[in-house]
């Protein structure tokens, strides 16, 4: 079985890592000139190690390797390669020790989630170094942090010494290491971007969160720009498709690379620090809701990364494979000491693209120190709302259910109440089944409310629903005489509450199931029965008696209401459908109408097809009634005209 790995190095400078990265895989990582006049790591180098389980032939790893610098001058260099690690080689030389890069690179690892680690102990063969007592002496600065049961291995790059025990190591825990997560969700941190003659544009990074391939659109974060993947190398192969978990290789179309011709704008061409992804994972944003956290260590360690990190403090955020502006944002604190984590919101200068649960590093603004790790909470931060005591109660649940899609869904319904299901959480380390499954297990706890292409927190929805449920009600209460509540009324009583527009048409369709009906622009309780002010009940009567007497032939419109008490009362009886209005003169009583209306498809359903005159003898009626009947009929859909003749709609209903 063959897995795919990241492996990245860390360690101070000259402790001998990408001599170590040359012995083990014969590649050397140094590429760029300076690195050879100086001899030290300027940026990233990359390499390829393949290895095998001894105890399980099967089984095969594949390690793209990243080296990275040691010099403080280029942590940021170093922060850019170790964004998406499997593995740690941490290298310490036998005649330095523990040195300060060692420790805040160790610290990087640890805020970044890195949890596998193998040490190198370098340099052996040098004269007068005593391994057992340098190792014991890293083992006492691994206690009480995630490697402190890692490996120490000795090692000589010259002798090569320990070389093919340091390979066994790294087989031992890669062999329990799960295989890179693919989420269905890619993205490339592209840490090279450069121009080939011939080729274009091509870009490297580690690809994680799922597979890419030759052909696939893609878009560039965060400047939005459009691409398309012309071809796929990792390790110098050729690939028509790629998983996670790989150092990768695309060369792609359209677009150009930072500072070169095609893209000399930085909106339009590709560089380090941008993220090849798909269009479907949302846009950039200009805030972030996070977790920061700083080590107990930096207690321990110089003046300027000892300090507490103070409130609205400008700092670089170092995310994936590049670093943005930001400032720093508190609710309830002025500062943020080590050993301490809080809440925070990061506000930044340009946009960036983040999702739920990606870890990152914060750093001084000149880049001379490391300060805080931190995890992304909510990508859909605002500063207007950030330090409302509701939102700080959601971040804290988010920070406790980090790598829990379940907790992180109820505590997104409690805080929103209502979220539409078709972005739930894209943008975010959970899996598309991960999130749906989520959701069954909250819906089955009835925790929560399926509501069409929405998921409701059941209690929010309750009240929501109790609440338009009293207005109706009060309504019917203080306007007896009406049919209900006008929609537009209804809406103002609830719209405070509704996230979305759309979520009045979602409590409208849950009304209409619960004995509730619409009538027109009105809303109602089935059971309610408007009933006449008592200045129109004798009208009223006088109505229903004058068009009783002759159904089907009833008196004009000016005729029955000749008053304005009259009038009133026919508007009441129309309004509350007792009467039905055939045309500007004609009404008909609701009895009547419906009578006529099965008269008539009763006789077209015989005859196919009818003139007024034909219909008007077959109801009983006159044609001053039969027309505008008609007309009726065919504005509903029951009837439509054909020159003279009516016929019945091959889909007709009543009206």
């Amino acid at each position: 079985m063959d897995k795919h790995f990241i492996l990245a190095t860390a360690g101070h400078v000259d402790h001998g890592k990408s001599s170590l990265v040359k012995a083990l895989t014969g590649i050397d990582p140094d590429r760029l000139p300076e690195e050879k006049a100086r001899g030290i790591t300027i940026d990233l180098g990359f390499a390829y190690l393949h290895l095998s389980s001894s105890s399980d032939p099967q089984s095969h790893f594949h390690l793209g390797m990243v080296d990275v610098p040691g010099h403080e001058d280029f942590v940021k260099n170093m922060v850019a390669g170790v964004g998406s690690v499997d593995l740690a080689l941490l290298v310490v030389a036998a005649d330095d020790g523990w040195m300060p890069q060692t420790e805040e690179h160790l610290q990087i690892l640890s805020y970044l989630g890195v949890t596998r680690m193998v040490i190198a102990l370098t340099k052996i063969d040098l004269p007068g170094v005593n391994p057992a007592q340098v190792s014991d002496s890293i083992r006492q600065q691994l206690r009480h942090t995630p490697f402190e049961g890692a490996s120490v291995v000795p090692v000589s790059t010259v002798t090569l010494a320990g070389i093919d025990e340091l390979k066994g190591a790294l087989v031992s825990v890669l062999s329990q290491a799960p295989a890179p997560r693919d989420i269905g969700k890619p993205r490339l941190a592209v840490d090279r971007a450069f121009t080939l003659r011939g080729i274009g544009t091509v870009v490297t990074g580690t690809l994680t969160g799922g597979p890419l391939q030759v052909s696939q659109a893609v878009l560039i974060q965060p400047t939005g720009k459009a691409a398309r993947v012309r071809s796929i190398q990792s390790h110098n192969q050729n690939l028509a498709s790629i998983g996670p978990g790989t150092r990768t290789a695309l060369n792609l179309a359209d677009t150009g690379v930072h500072g070169h011709p095609g893209g000399a704008a930085s909106h339009e061409g590709v560089g380090r620090g941008d993220i090849v992804t798909l269009a479907e994972f949302g846009q950039p944003g200009s805030a972030l809701d996070v977790l920061l956290t700083r080590s107990e260590r930096l207690r321990e360690g110089r003046a300027s990364t000892a300090r507490p990190l103070k409130d609205g403090t400008r700092v670089r955020i170092h995310l994936g494979s590049g670093n943005w502006a930001a400032r720093v944002q508190f609710c309830n604190q002025k500062e943020l000491v080590a050993g301490e984590a809080a809440l925070a919101q990061l506000r930044f200068e340009t946009p960036i693209f983040a999702f739920v649960n990606d870890r990152f590093i914060v750093r001084d603004w000149p880049e001379q120190a490391t300060l805080a790790g931190g995890i992304v909470l909510d990508d859909d931060a605002g500063p207007q709302t950030f330090r409302d005591a509701g939102r700080q109660a959601f971040l804290a649940k988010c920070a406790a259910a980090v790598g829990d899609p379940c907790a992180r869904l109820a505590a997104q319904l409690e805080q929103a109440g209502l979220v539409r299901r078709s972005g739930l959480l894209v943008k975010s380390g959970f899996s598309g089944a991960e999130v749906e499954a989520a959701l069954s297990r909250l819906a089955g706890e009835a925790k929560a409310t399926l509501v069409q292409g929405f998921i409701a927190n059941p209690p929010w929805w309750a009240a929501l629903r109790e609440r338009a449920m009293a207005a109706v009600d009060a309504a019917h209460r203080a306007f007896p005489d009406r049919v209900g509540l006008p929609l537009s009324e209804l809406r103002l009583v609830v719209q405070d509450s509704l996230p979305f527009a759309e979520a009045i048409e979602l409590l409208l369709a849950s009304l209409l199931k619960e004995g509730f009906v619409q009538v027109g622009t009105l809303i109602k309780r089935s059971t309610h029965r408007p009933e006449l002010p008592p200045q129109l009940q004798a009208c009223g009567a006088r109505l229903r008696s004058a068009l009783s007497l002759k159904p089907l032939e009833p008196p004009s419109r000016n005729e029955l209401a000749k008053d304005p008490l009259a009038h009133q009362a026919l508007r009441f009886l129309i309004e509350t459908g007792e009467v039905v209005e055939l045309g500007s003169e004609t009404v008909i009583l609701r009895e009547a109408f419906t009578s006529a209306t099965e008269l008539v498809k009763a006789f077209l359903q015989t005859h196919r097809s009818a003139t007024v005159s034909e219909l008007r003898q077959a109801v009983g009626t006159s044609r001053r009634i039969m027309v505008p009947l008609l007309e009726r009929l065919d504005r509903g859909g029951v009837t439509v005209r054909q020159g003279d003749q009516r016929a019945l709609r091959s889909a007709g209903k009543q009206v």
